[in-house]
């Protein structure tokens, strides 16, 4: 199957601010079909240009009976029955289907929250071969109900309390789930979108990592013209060194890499990435120390956003700098910067729902989409920005980038900026913080625990504790440990260490690194917390 046949099963997901949207286009993705995400109130045009097969109207916390709940365009409705397109609408997306079409939406009786049984009330598509009485567990998040349903419409499941909990429209080809069928604690909701995008909708399965690798190189060759140059920042993580890796594929040795020592990368790390770019990936890179310039700027500075706004502006500066080095060279100046953007990365800078700007909140800005200034020169390119972190990996894996660099733990683009909460040039922060976290991740290195866990790191506090060390009282810093599980890093579990591990690293740390007399450890998941502490 060619891009444009998997283009034309796209599965288009309107955001309207649920903590699952991402995972809707996991799932999806997951059946080998291609979905993407875009804000609920995207202008029609917006909708129509993508030419979705399909179109899922998300969950979220707003309520369809508020004056300012956001809702689809006029005229969506009318373009999606006329066009054959199919719609489905999960929990606030179900209550916008029946309000906008003419139902009614109100305050349930009983509100329905966490794990919950629905019963299938007649034969249906949406519930494939299951029987009238037929129940399963599902995961409900909802205080309205639909209390009347449009024309056309008709309920073919209820929850134990007698809510309507799936409703569809065949001649419409409006469908509509209230509960979350893209969470794992529905543990048959994949079975029932699987039937839905297959069985009802008729789409293909049609969409590979190989679709992705080439139609990125026909778009890098498409846009870099057969004179340009390009630079690309490497970084030694994954999505660096596999968007480098894919550029170079596309423009050969037009490609000329860079490798910024910001002063805030982990123990050894300059050292060790130059010697894996050389020695197993080939390609030609610069070092650049940059250490001074970076501390210099965010001398006295404490709030994490300012220091991802400082750093992003930092690193386009040397990079502005590398390039009017390069064009002296050439005799031709570069135009553009390859970024190693993810989706998730471009989901999480994205503004919040209700607030009249978008509907996912503004967690952190990432120093790949919101730190970057709007007069910079150099044009981006961002090969890997539709794909989430196991995406990134299947693709290294076919354009033959080392395991070792596939297997590697995010590392975030502030680098160790972020995980010294205040200013990081006080209290030899970030020398203590490298001893921690290296002797923290070769401690997990040693167990065999590396590959289990999605991402490790340590965390310098800006506070200190009392202590007894070599029969003296001590006032000395505490340092926090992060390990966490994900598959995408869009939700993440802190990870289990066994008892004894923690008791050996911790007792490494307070007898090896000197300044340090306290170790605690994160047991918070995403949500509620981001993984990176800031």
């Amino acid at each position: 199957m060619d891009a444009k046949e998997v283009k034309s099963d796209l599965v288009l997901i309107l955001d309207y601010g649920s903590q699952y949207t991402h995972l809707i286009t996991r799932r999806i993705r997951s059946l080998s079909v291609f979905s993407l995400c875009i804000t609920g109130t995207s202008p029609l045009k917006a909708i129509t240009d993508h030419n979705p097969r399909v179109v899922i109207l998300s969950g979220g916390p707003h309520s369809v009976h508020t004056a300012d709940s956001p809702s689809f365009p006029e005229g969506f409705a009318e373009w999606a029955e006329s066009n054959g397109v199919h719609v489905l609408g999960i929990c606030y997306g179900l209550q916008l289907i029946v309000q906008r079409l003419g139902g009614e939406v109100g305050v349930g009786e009983k509100q329905e929250y966490g794990r919950m049984e629905i019963a299938v009330e007649k034969n249906s598509g949406l519930f494939g071969s299951k029987r009238v009485g037929d129940r399963q567990a599902v995961w409900m998040s909802h205080g309205d109900e639909v209390l009347r349903l449009p024309d056309g419409f008709e309920v073919v499941a209820r929850s134990q309390q007698g809510a309507v909990a799936a409703i569809e429209s065949r001649g419409r080809r409006f469908y509509g789930l209230q509960y979350h069928p893209e969470v794992t604690h529905s543990p048959e909701g994949m079975e029932t979108l699987r039937y839905f995008l297959f069985d009802i909708c008729g789409v293909n399965a049609g969409w590979k990592m190989e679709n992705v690798l080439d139609e990125e190189i026909k778009v890098i060759k498409s846009t870099v013209g057969p004179e340009d140059h390009v630079i690309c920042a490497l970084s030694g993580g994954v999505d660096s060194t596999v968007a480098a890796t894919l550029v170079h594929k596309a423009i050969g040795e037009r490609l000329h890499c860079i490798f910024v020592d910001n002063g805030l990368l982990r123990y050894k790390e300059q050292e060790r990435v130059m010697e894996t770019f050389k020695k197993d990936l080939h390609l030609p890179v610069t070092c650049v120390d940059a250490t001074e310039q970076f501390l210099s700027k965010l001398k006295g500075v404490e709030d994490p956003e300012v220091k991802r706004k400082i750093i992003g502006k930092e690193f386009i500066c040397i990079f502005d700098a590398f390039a009017n080095d390069l064009e002296k060279k050439l005799g031709k100046k570069p135009a553009y910067l390859v970024q190693g953007t993810l989706y998730p990365d471009v989901i999480e800078s994205c503004p919040p729902p209700g607030t009249g700007r978008s509907h996912s909140h503004t967690i952190k800005s990432h120093h790949n989409v919101g730190g970057l200034p709007k007069d910079m020169k150099l044009k981006l390119i961002e090969p890997l920005k539709l794909l989430f972190k196991d995406e990134v990996r299947q693709l290294g894996k076919i354009l033959d980038v080392p395991e070792g660099f596939l297997k590697r733990h995010p590392f975030p683009g502030p680098g160790l900026a972020v995980r010294v909460l205040g200013d990081v040039t006080k209290d030899s922060a970030l020398d203590i913080l490298r001893q921690v976290d290296e002797i923290f991740i070769q401690s997990i290195k040693d167990a065999g625990l590396y590959d289990t866990i999605w991402q490790a790191f340590a965390v310098f506090l800006p506070v200190r504790s009392v202590g007894v060390q070599g029969d003296q009282r001590t006032h000395s810093h505490v340092v926090a440990l992060r390990a966490v599980t994900s598959q995408d890093g869009m939700t993440a579990d802190w990870y289990q260490f066994d008892h004894k591990f923690l008791d050996h690293v911790s007792r490494k740390i307070c007898n090896s690194v000197r300044g340090v007399n306290r170790v605690v450890l994160d047991i918070t998941s995403k949500p509620p917390s981001t993984i990176e502490w800031e």
